[in-house]
């Protein structure tokens, strides 16, 4: 029987553990060749290392195939490199999975610029680039094709960036925008046939293990009949899915998967709309007015910070 992915040549950015992993093995499993990038460095972003070849050395002992990349996925040059890579190697890029990520939590008053800084680089930078350096193939592939290419990108964001969350300012404003960034990549490459979606997982990774004062398994030393919902993994299926020709249709969406629930998000809407009718607003007036006609009456649930 014919694998979901079949013939697909995809990168993932952060697949040395964790979600990311999670990711590159299952992928493979429906037929993609991987490209398992990984700078090896630790959750702080420092130091690098070649974790990359553990997670291909698994991908190929299962059947699969799987090459290696290091790169640091925050540099220009290495970004249009893992591209590259694909192209050289394998003669196209189908798949894109965003997933690198560091964290430096701390309180907004005790953050450094360089600990914003450098979290903003990996995630929204790196993000950025190699979605760039994808979408230059994609754009030249549709070209020589009568306008239209296979492509896929699937970005990374998370509670935090959706909701906010103590001690992440770095972390959360990122996660927020790669969620920007998604839409407006739906706006500017559907036309070509490519579709970016965001991919919100849950789980316990090296990331998140340290705050939470407990130890991550990697998605591979979780037995097959065992089901823990806080296996890194269990948003894989939906990336895969995503990544494939069946997901053609969907684009500019954001999906959570956590544990054995999948939030299908509906993203900033309107839910109380006042018209003045042509007038202009008075500020001392707003206070009664949203007391009465906002938070009383049409929108008792919602609520002012806390």
């Amino acid at each position: 029987m014919p694998g979901l992915l079949d013939g697909k040549i995809a990168i993932v950015t952060g697949a040395g553990h964790g979600i990311g992993r999670g990711h590159a093995v299952e992928l493979a499993k429906h037929g993609a060749t991987v490209i398992v990038n990984d700078l090896g460095s630790n959750v702080s972003g420092e130091g690098s290392g070649r974790d990359a070849d553990v997670v291909v050395d698994l991908i190929k002992a299962r059947g699969g195939k799987a090459s290696a990349n290091y790169g640091n996925v925050a540099d220009e040059e290495q970004a249009n490199a893992m591209v590259q890579q694909a192209i050289d190697e394998y003669g196209r890029l189908d798949i894109l999975v965003n997933n690198a990520g560091i964290v430096r939590d701390k309180a907004i008053w005790n953050m450094s610029v360089a600990d914003f800084d450098l979290v903003m680089n990996v995630h929204v930078r790196g993000t950025w680039l190699l979605s760039r350096a994808a979408s230059q193939h994609w754009r030249e592939a549709a070209k020589a094709n009568g306008g239209s290419t296979y492509g896929r990108i699937i970005n990374t964001t998370s509670g935090a960036g959706l909701h906010g969350n103590f001690g992440q300012t770095n972390y959360a404003t990122a996660k927020g925008a790669i969620v920007a960034l998604t839409l407006t990549l739906n706006v500017e490459l559907n036309k070509l046939g490519v579709t970016a979606n965001c991919i919100g997982p849950g789980g316990i990774t090296r990331l998140s293990a340290g705050s939470m004062g407990v130890t991550a398994r990697e998605p591979d030393e979780i037995p097959d009949d065992e089901f823990d919902r806080f296996d890194p993994s269990l948003c894989s299926p939906v990336v895969a899915w995503l990544a494939s020709p069946q997901a053609g249709h969907v684009s500019g969406q954001v999906i959570r998967a956590m544990g054995e629930k999948i939030f299908w998000m509906n993203g900033w809407t309107e839910e109380v709309i006042l018209n003045n009718g042509g007038k202009r607003w008075d500020a001392e007036k707003l206070g009664d007015l949203f007391a009465t006609d906002v938070f009383r009456t049409k929108a008792p649930g919602l609520r002012m910070g806390g």
